[in-house]
C-alpha cells in the first residue's frame, strides 16, 4: 500500500506508469497473459464462492515478484486479496 494514498495525496502519473510497467514485465517473465490471469481469477472466484460469499468488487488478484527463500533471486508470486462477506453452510 502506498503511504501517500493514506493521506489523500494522489500518486504521480510517473509512479502509476512505473507500477504498470512493472506488472507488464512480471507477467511477461512468467508467461502469464492478461487472458490467463483473468481465467485464473474467474476460477478462483468460482471455487471460493462455493464456500463463502465474497466481495468481488474489492477482489484483488495479481502476479507480483517476491524474494526467494532458497536463493538470492526473485520468483513470481500469485497474490490474492479476497474480502469475505460471510461463510456459506456446506453440506457434507
Amino acid at each position: 500500500m502506498d503511504l501517500l494514498n493514506l493521506f489523500g495525496k494522489k500518486p504521480s502519473t510517473k509512479n502509476i506508469a512505473k507500477e504498470r510497467l512493472k506488472l507488464v514485465l512480471i507477467h511477461d517473465r512468467v508467461n502469464c497473459s492478461t487472458q490467463v490471469l483473468e481465467m485464473l481469477k474467474t476460477d478462483i472466484i468460482r471455487v471460493i464462492s462455493n464456500y463463502m460469499e465474497i466481495d468481488e468488487e474489492e477482489l484483488d488478484i495479481q502476479i507480483t515478484q517476491t524474494q526467494s527463500e532458497d536463493s538470492n533471486g526473485n520468483v513470481p508470486m500469485l497474490y490474492a486479496n479476497i474480502p469475505i462477506k460471510s461463510m456459506r453452510k456446506v453440506q457434507m
